[in-house]
């Protein structure tokens, strides 16, 4: 199907579309990607939720930035909080790009209107954030821009604001399940993605020059998680499908405070603004494990240091299972007007009231320190260096590194709009000279067949029920902890899940908002990254940010200094994962920090 497509046409009962650039996903990354493309180039953007519904919508505590409006600070400092939070497995050139250009993007945001809290002077105010220290590690310092506990929300609806007066294109409700690639002068090259309308249950190719992943994150493979039930990893998915690598997949953020036994988040914001954790015995625990910031250290850290109170003993509740979070020493006022949405949760969900009494939490999964591997300039890699014509990622799916292997608080809400941005105005300079790549005879038979297959199976296993084992079998075994015993269960596990997956039935099977096929679709992307996830972490051989292998407890410079590259070889035949799986090394790129104790 080589003829160029002249608006949209409808071949054959699938609608076909044509773009300079189209953009997969809709969340914070995406969006600031389409602000900057639609001003050089005819953008779409395919969504499987409405934008303002993305899971950016659901950050609390800010967006990091040495602006210096409270205290002193500098973009050095940033990245140096930055190397060392991502326990010096960042690269460190992509963090300096991301510390110095975090001025402007907090600056860009508010030129569109986001409207952040200020001080009595009128600047943008700043708090305090786990990780993020004055004159290299010295002091914590106050460097997190902020919307109350709503800043992701305000950041999503700004952009969206802002899409609209530049016209992107939106097809909203389109899950994105294939991408096609041809072969030119030698390399493969990105045509079209297929994806699927949930309200007519059509089939859409959508052909362009450039494609940008900007798909967030893939916490579902977990029970006990802060992430929507919609991120599933279909981005990640799609590109492992097709052969192109992951990076980093074993570093798993878990969030220290989510509300206990359910994973719903409370914003780090709390710490920042002075909430102390306590074990049972109302102890401050932290100031053992990190002294000189005590609860504002790095996520990693503390998680861990919660979950080994629980461990020995120290857990509150009537099973000993969590610690608590106290905000009652902050007052009634600073509750109700800078972190109104987590008392509302812990008042709705809990039925605990921060004003009176402490809260309980539990570390919850929370963020993919993996993914995509991208250059600086958010091209995705086909391996080390290689650069993929066309393709670009940015946001939670990609992996540039800068969080290494574990995420400062704030620098995700960064990261989506200094890495959307530079994709957004790299693939505008890309389809300047670019042509359209030739689509395959018929770009949408992998999507048809899956889809019917699905549709029409008489199979007797559950979607619900096989992603329950998944999700507890991660809960359990790869989880804040991990060992090689551990680890290997779940690879047991999962390829039992992959052998049952092709009986699954989808009882609904009709066309329209058939959202229980569409999960069915789902659990095979979150049983790939599960699985790559879990090989990963078996092979690294040491405890390194998120990732603490029982086992190998100390951090092992000599031989785990390097990036893990995954490729997809093959179809899974056993429970053990090498036979389809080739894992790679990358070197981290240094600039001025040699890696050194990470003491707080």
């Amino acid at each position: 199907m080589a003829e160029q497509l002249a608006g949209d046409r409808v071949i054959d009962g699938v609608h076909y579309h044509q773009n300079d650039i189209v953009i997969i996903g809709a969340g914070g990354a995406g969006m600031r990607a389409a602000i900057e493309a639609a001003q050089g180039a005819d953008t779409a953007v395919i969504t499987k939720l409405y934008p303002t519904r993305s899971h950016t919508g659901a950050a609390q505590g800010g967006m990091a930035a040495a602006l210096a409006n409270v205290e002193e600070d500098g973009w050095e400092w940033h990245t140096y909080d930055t190397v060392k939070g991502g326990d010096y497995l960042v690269d460190q050139d992509s963090a300096e790009i991301l510390a110095k250009e975090a001025i402007e993007a907090v600056l860009d945001l508010e030129n569109m209107g986001l409207p952040f809290n200020r001080t009595e002077e009128g600047k943008i105010d700043q708090r305090r954030f786990g990780g993020h220290t004055r004159d290299h590690g010295k002091a914590p310092v106050r460097r997190a821009c902020y919307a109350a506990d709503r800043t992701g929300h305000m950041i999503l609806q700004t952009l969206y604001q802002n899409c609209v007066k530049h016209g992107v294109k939106f097809y909203n409700e389109y899950y994105a399940l294939d991408m096609t690639m041809t072969e030119v002068d030698g390399a493969m090259r990105p045509s079209s993605i297929v994806a699927l309308d949930l309200k007519t249950g059509d089939l859409h190719v959508f052909r362009a020059k450039a494609f940008i992943f900007a798909t967030g994150g893939f916490g579902k493979i977990y029970k006990t998680t802060s992430n929507a039930h919609t991120l599933t990893g279909d981005g990640m998915g799609i590109v492992w499908r097709k052969g192109l690598p992951l990076e980093d997949m074993e570093f798993y953020q878990f969030h220290p405070t989510g509300l206990a036994g359910l994973g719903i988040l409370l914003t780090e914001g709390a710490r920042g603004e002075g909430a102390i954790l306590r074990n049972a015995s109302g102890e401050r625990f932290m100031e053992r494990y990190a002294p000189t910031i005590k609860d504002l250290a790095p996520r990693d850290i503390v998680a861990r240091s919660m979950v080994q109170e629980v461990l020995d003993g120290r857990g509150g509740g009537p099973n000993k299972d969590y610690v608590y979070l106290d905000c009652t020493h902050l007052g009634a006022e600073v509750l109700e007007t800078k972190l109104p949405d987590i008392t509302e949760f812990a008042r709705t969900y809990l039925g605990v009231d921060p004003v009176v009494e402490p809260v309980p939490v539990y570390p919850t999964a929370h963020y993919a320190m993996g993914g995509i591997p991208t250059n600086n300039e958010a091209e995705v890699l086909a391996d080390n260096e290689t650069v993929v014509p066309g393709l670009y990622a940015a946001g939670e799916c990609a992996c540039v590194s800068v969080h290494g292997s574990n995420r400062l608080g704030t620098n995700s809400l960064l990261d989506i709009n200094v890495f959307g941005k530079r994709s957004g105005r790299n693939a505008v300079e890309y389809v300047k000279a670019a042509d359209f790549v030739d689509l395959p005879d018929d770009p949408a038979k992998f999507v048809r067949e899956l889809v019917d297959r699905l549709r029409t199976s008489t199979g007797t296993e559950s979607v619900a029920g096989l992603r329950r084992e998944l999700q507890e079998t991660m809960d359990i075994n790869a989880q804040v902890f991990r060992t090689s015993e551990t680890l290997t269960e779940a690879a047991r596990v999962i390829h039992s899940l992959r052998e049952r997956y092709p009986q699954i039935s989808v009882h609904d099977k009709g066309k329209r908002f058939n959202t229980e096929l569409l999960e069915a679709i789902e659990l095979g992307f979150l049983l790939d990254l599960a699985e790559v996830l879990v090989y990963c972490a078996m092979k690294r051989e040491e405890s390194r940010g998120g990732h603490m292998r029982d086992d190998f407890p100390e951090r092992d410079d000599k031989n785990w200094m390097h990036h893990t590259m995954a490729y997809l070889t093959g179809e899974p035949t056993s429970p053990d994962p090498s036979d389809h799986i080739r894992l790679d090394k990358k070197d981290v790129r240094f600039t001025r920090y040699e890696p050194t104790e990470r003491k707080y």
